[in-house]
């Protein structure tokens, strides 16, 4: 299949990695003399506002009829720039208009855990050859979220969170520490740093679970996340046993432990061994409400919901992302 490659480029992603990345794709379009046009960032949220442009003037969906009218010109393929939080931008975008493309994504963030958790390549080149290579575009697993309490909907390629990981990410983003390490390709340390901060002052809260119609309590849970695939802040494999590909929810819940064995804990969970842990607990189902009536900070996809209390049902969605795995 040959493509028109629409570029949406962050050029401030990754303290600059997402104009690096746009820059290597770009020569490479030129030197191969492949049709693109690149469209670019301003301001935050930009991206969802050129992705309804897009939605409403340039894409066009999927399926059998489409592939054999584009067999002999040019598909017009959304390739999204940038990181994790740009490809959250767009696709909520199209959730929000009820809209529904195949997308391509190249990493230029800090994190990237998107790409790593559905096995596209960091390299810029490698992972644009592996959306070159691909004949059809892969299903893969999205999860959606309605908040009952603020009445808010959206989508998430990684993971929701309330307590630890998305008081790491609020601390994360304060910090000065990950605009200095984003600067050398070091940005995961900063979520490393922010967790030893966390991990010590995060206090254990009430929660209560419904998976697949049974109910779950916890008096003191310390983390408590919804994931996509293994990975949170920069290649913590915070449930090393979901897959992206898979459409069930991934639920992960953790609870708060004593000071001094906290300590084992960061190690667990930098080691990839927090799972050995019996305060670790695993739900995987279909259904899934998240209720929490303590006010928790709360994340998606890296952005901060604020501190308030959580009553959230998930729900999963098929994406369609064009490339070859490796």
């Amino acid at each position: 299949m040959k493509f028109h490659y629409i570029l949406l480029i962050n050029q401030v992603s990754g303290e600059g990695n997402g104009k690096k990345t746009g820059e290597i794709i770009q020569n490479l379009l030129a030197e191969q003399q492949m049709s693109y046009e690149s469209h670019y960032t301003q301001y935050a949220g930009h991206e969802a506002k050129i992705a309804e442009d897009l939605a409403l003037s340039r894409l066009v969906g999927w399926n059998d009829e489409i592939k054999a009218a584009y067999e002999d010109k040019l598909y017009p393929l959304l390739v999204v720039i940038g990181g994790d939080g740009t490809l959250h931008q767009v696709l909520n975008q199209f959730y929000r208009m009820n809209k529904e493309f195949p997308v391509s994504y190249i990493p230029g963030g800090s994190g990237n855990d998107f790409a790593r958790g559905i096995k596209l390549p960091k390299d810029p080149q490698k992972a644009f050859w592996a959306i070159q290579r691909a004949k059809e575009p892969q299903i893969i697993n999205t999860l959606t979220y309605d908040e009952k309490i603020q009445n808010e909907k959206g989508l998430v390629i990684n993971n929701v969170g309330i307590g630890l990981d998305a008081a790491i990410v609020a601390a994360t983003n304060d910090s000065l520490t990950k605009k200095t390490l984003n600067k050398y390709n070091l940005g995961s340390f900063a979520y490393i740093a922010s967790i030893v901060k966390v991990l010590f002052t995060q206090k254990g809260f009430p929660i209560l679970l419904e998976v697949n119609g049974e109910e779950h309590t916890f008096k003191k849970a310390f983390l408590c996340t919804t994931t996509n695939h293994p990975y949170f802040g920069g290649g913590v494999a915070i449930a090393p046993m979901a897959n992206a590909r898979k459409d069930n929810l991934d639920l992960v819940v953790v609870e708060r432990i004593s000071m001094i064995k906290i300590l084992g804990l960061i190690v667990r969970l930098i080691t990839n061994k927090l799972t050995t842990s019996k305060h670790y607990h695993h739900y995987s189902g279909h259904k899934l409400r998240i209720v929490s009536t303590v006010p928790e900070y709360g994340q998606a996809d890296g952005e901060v919901m604020g501190s308030r209390p959580f009553d959230i049902t998930f729900a999963t969605k098929p994406q369609l992302i064009w490339y070859y795995p490796e």
